[in-house]
């Protein structure tokens, strides 16, 4: 099977599906890399900041062992300056060079607007008839964003996913992102990592878990 994560921001890939993945990877399965935005000097980040995150997605990448790494290198924190259209486009050319057939995406209603943005353009991508070798779409659960939206859309997972023998390496890989990771009460941080993981786990019957939001499936 192949299977590819879409990460808004480097970062999400792990905080949301890093477990799974680790899992997946291990069961055999091909994994992909789809990361949309990036700190690039274009943007205004200084080159010595740029460098450091391009350095980190090459230790992340090799951590995982991705089957396949795509970087659309688009602008943090702008992703509403695209055309929808446009984003399609870009997000339906590396579909097609993967045929992935479990996509795991951003949740609809996070509350950063890439993320939003992000998942309106990929969830026009996943029509059958468009897009035949999808066949199962999971929204991941990524902390301080998907928390963090309005009650009436919050996050009710439905699937469930045993990582308790991946976490300590999902931790580990979170740990790359030195700027993205800290001490509590910082909301990524490694405790809270764990406790979401235990918390779902016990939803599950399982000691860690990673929760996903199923937005499709079919089965042949």
């Amino acid at each position: 099977m192949n299977v590819m994560v879409v990460s808004p921001h480097p970062d999400d890939e792990t905080l949301g599906a890093g477990g799974t993945l680790l899992k997946l990877k291990a069961n055999g399965h091909k994994i992909y890399w789809l990361n949309v935005t990036n700190m690039t000097e274009r943007y205004g980040y200084s080159k010595e900041r740029a460098d450091e995150r391009a350095k980190e997605i090459q230790k992340v990448q090799s951590a995982y062992g991705f089957d396949g790494f795509y970087d659309l290198e688009l602008e943090p924190t702008g992703m509403d300056k695209y055309e929808t259209g446009e984003l399609i486009t870009k997000f339906k050319e590396v579909f097609e060079e993967v045929k992935p057939e479990l996509l795991l995406i951003p949740y609809r209603y996070d509350v950063h607007s890439d993320h939003r943005v992000i998942y309106e353009a990929i969830y026009s991508c996943t029509k059958a008839f468009r897009a035949p070798y999808i066949k199962t779409v999971l929204c991941m659960e990524i902390l301080s964003e998907t928390d963090q939206v309005q009650p009436e859309n919050g996050f009710v997972p439905n699937i469930f996913v045993d990582v308790t023998d991946y976490i300590d390496k999902k931790v580990d890989i979170m740990k790359i992102y030195k700027s993205e990771i800290d001490q509590a009460p910082f909301p990524r941080n490694e405790d809270a990592i764990r406790g979401l993981a235990a918390f779902r786990g016990a939803t599950a019957y399982q000691k860690y878990s990673e929760a996903f939001y199923l937005v499709k499936s079919r089965l042949d």
